[in-house]
């Protein structure tokens, strides 16, 4: 019985320390908060500012998603650094990756862009596939359809020449394939 109850109790903290993720957050802060920030969140976060690897859904003031993310983030500011999912925002920013429909006021991708970014002032993207709506669409280079009042695509063939020959962008419509 002895035997027994050390296997189980051994095996319970090898499950507990496999188990680095949780179903449910709530932070005041990355710091002040129910798990640390390494801590994977695989349901929900309830932020005035968090920022927590997830796969699930993040309301809040400011939702920062560290890692690769995935999910639905609603809030004021919403960062990431490699995120798959929605994302709506005032402000929402990825670092390296993002893959899905970013909508907000702004919206900045640092790195490859994959899906729909629709915003009210500026959108812009370092590398950007798919469709960008917005008052001004900038992307470095352009693998779709910008629509906007000015609408900036670096790579297109069209811009070589500038200034002097074209301008780098076009009002209501621009591509590059």
């Amino acid at each position: 019985m002895k035997k027994i109850c050390l296997l189980i109790a051994s095996l319970s903290s090898v499950v507990a320390i496999q188990a680095q993720d949780s179903v449910f957050q709530a932070s005041l802060t990355p710091d002040i908060a129910i798990y640390s920030k390494s801590t994977e969140i695989n349901g929900l976060s309830l932020n005035i500012w968090g920022e927590n690897p997830q796969h699930g859904i993040a309301l809040g003031f400011v939702n920062g998603s560290s890692g690769d993310s995935s999910g639905f983030t609603w809030g004021l500011v919403n960062y990431a650094d490699s995120y798959t999912g929605v994302s709506w925002g005032i402000l929402n920013v990825s670092k390296t990756s993002f893959v899905g429909w970013q909508d907000g006021w702004i919206n900045i991708s640092q790195g490859k862009f994959t899906g729909l970014q629709s915003g009210w002032l500026v959108n812009y993207a370092q590398e950007f596939h798919g469709l960008q709506l917005g008052l001004v669409n900038y992307a470095e280079n352009l693998r779709g359809v910008q629509i906007g009042l000015a609408n900036v695509a670096k790579n297109n063939a069209w811009f070589t020449d500038f200034p002097d020959k074209l301008a780098t962008g076009f009002p209501i419509v621009n591509w590059s394939f």
